[in-house]
């Protein structure tokens, strides 16, 4: 069992930053890949970013391109996500994953363990 800690949401206005971190209780490379979702009231849970941990090989929704960052620091056990010109639309509860168990890392059946989540609130 894996456990997951997420922090750093916020609220912020729309052109703003955040980084998200997420504590891990075993070295991220224990999880050949680790992921960000987010869920917005009223939709469906969507990956957002994940990053595979042996060559930091990244791949990100088509929404946040260019805009967010995911990056490990295997000493911290951490995974981060640097998010960079938020708009209102980004407004969701922000989960980390892990154990990763094949297939699609931005769909969240390809995950075992789940954190409980961090919000992230912007502003127009």
């Amino acid at each position: 069992q894996v456990q997951l800690v997420e922090s750093g949401g916020g609220s912020v206005q729309a052109g703003g930053s955040l980084r998200l971190s997420c504590a891990a209780s075993t070295n991220t490379s224990t999880s050949v890949s680790m992921a960000w979702f987010r869920q917005a009231p009223e939709k469906e849970r969507e990956g957002v970013a994940c990053l595979f941990t042996g060559g930091g090989y990244t791949a990100y929704v088509d929404s946040v391109k260019g805009r967010f960052t995911a990056s490990q620091d295997n000493a911290k056990k951490t995974l981060y996500l640097q998010m960079n010109s938020l708009n209102p639309d980004d407004t969701a509860m922000y989960y980390c994953a892990s154990g990763f168990t094949g297939g699609n890392c931005l769909t969240r059946t390809s995950f075992r363990y789940w954190g409980q989540g961090t919000q992230v609130t912007v502003s127009s």
